[in-house]
């Protein structure tokens, strides 16, 4: 599937698929895949009349929006606020909400300072970090809360130190990331539950991007020599530094729990791990693909764009559900199935283009890691108890998973 810029003289299409439904609804959040499925079926596009906005949600659709970011552009917001027209809570990210070529410095300034070299210098630090705390969790006892000790504990024993932020203050880090990603649905009562603590939890965050705060050696750091260097600007730095403490926890945090949770109820994965370590990756953008941490974003159109027989009018916001691509059966044989014989690489949980999450390969590092070191002690593992699910208007998100397990 292509997308062809129109003139702006184009027509919309008048029949379209419509649909009244509310995807950022708690029921919606509780259990989107029905909605999903039913969009899916409908058409390429769909309009979500409650919102004025279409909607995309089988992966052709989705990945070809996500990687034509001229015609379908992230700088007015990935959100459903329009920056035309309305201003941002924040300054807008220079990375994931702007587009060549403002986006462009910034965004290779990131790939460098996550890249290989940073991330083999941090390997066996986070190895042993990983046992250390899958032996304080099971010295605790063979029952407990694999978001709390685990999933939710690990990023943030790590990815803060690797920024280079100091300890104080670290609990703000999820609020943060939380209200964050509210923020990019409506303004419903999730994004009023996170603006009591905003201004605090901002200023928090900014005064965590300034050189004189980060360690000497890290990922902030190295951004800040960027700047020095003329890579980026002064000004550019904190931002990119920002961009690390809103987008890297959160959905790590979720993105380990979604393996965790899927590991906990497909047994025979599990053992199929054990067997071979080195499926862990694998493990955890099958998880990604399979749970999708990250399930929507949104674009605007930069004209009048064919999408099938649609026409997307310009200056119209996209919603593009990822986690419904991410289980398209046109895609993926047996989707609905964690499989870790699957090849998951094509998921779009990460993005897709020039957008795809410049930190991907630090969460598969963090997430590989705790799972091996996990796997090494653990010999079953399962639910023991009913999962809670934490609404969040962009993200999958799981509040509590109790599990038992046996030891070797």
């Amino acid at each position: 599937m292509t997308t062809t810029a129109r003139p702006t003289s184009a027509v919309p299409t008048s029949d379209i698929p419509t649909s009244d439904i509310d995807p950022f609804s708690h029921e919606v959040l509780e259990d989107p895949l029905p909605m999903h499925a039913a969009l899916r079926e409908a058409g390429p596009v769909v309009h979500l009349s409650r919102y004025d906005v279409h909607a995309m949600a089988r992966y052709d659709e989705v990945h070809a929006a996500l990687v034509d970011w001229q015609g379908f552009q992230s700088a007015a917001g990935v959100g459903l606020s329009n920056f035309r027209y309305e201003k941002p809570w924040r300054p807008p990210s220079i990375v994931l909400e702007a587009d060549p070529p403002r986006h462009d410095a910034p965004r290779r300034v990131l790939q460098k300072v996550l890249g290989p070299r940073a991330l083999r210098r941090l390997q066996d630090g986070w190895a042993a970090d990983a046992g250390s705390l899958v032996d304080e969790v099971l010295a605790r006892g063979t029952t407990f809360d694999a978001v709390a000790s685990l999933a939710a504990t690990f990023p943030l024993r790590v990815f803060p130190d690797a920024v280079g932020i100091p300890q104080a203050g670290r609990e703000n880090l999820l609020p943060y990331g939380d209200h964050a990603f509210n923020a990019f649905g409506p303004d419903n009562d999730l994004v009023a539950k996170g603006a009591p603590r905003v201004a605090e939890l901002s200023a928090w965050v900014t005064e965590q991007c300034r050189r004189e705060v980060l360690a000497p050696v890290g990922f902030g750091a190295d951004i800040w020599a960027a700047s020095d260097r003329g890579d980026i600007t002064p000004e550019q730095a904190p931002l990119a530094v920002r961009s690390l403490l809103t987008a890297g926890v959160d959905t790590t945090v979720h993105g380990i729990s979604a393996v965790l949770y899927a590991f906990a109820t497909n047994p025979a994965q599990w053992q199929r791990l054990r067997q071979d370590p080195a499926l862990a990756r694998v493990a955890f953008d099958e998880a990604v693909r399979w749970e999708s941490p990250v399930q929507t974003f949104f674009r605007t159109a930069t004209t009048d764009v064919r999408v099938g027989d649609v026409v997307i009018p310009e200056g119209h916001k996209i919603l593009m559900f990822l986690a419904a691509a991410n289980r398209d059966p046109r895609r993926w044989p047996d989707p609905d199935a964690f499989d870790l014989s699957r090849d998951p690489s094509g998921h779009v949980g990460f993005g897709m283009g020039i957008h795809q999450c410049v930190g991907q390969h630090v969460a598969r590092l963090e997430a590989a890691t705790l799972v091996t070191a996990l796997a090494r002690r653990v010999r079953t593992i399962e639910l023991d108890g009913p999962t809670k699910r934490h609404h969040n208007n962009t993200l999958r998100a799981w509040e509590s998973i109790p599990v038992r397990v046996t030891l070797d």
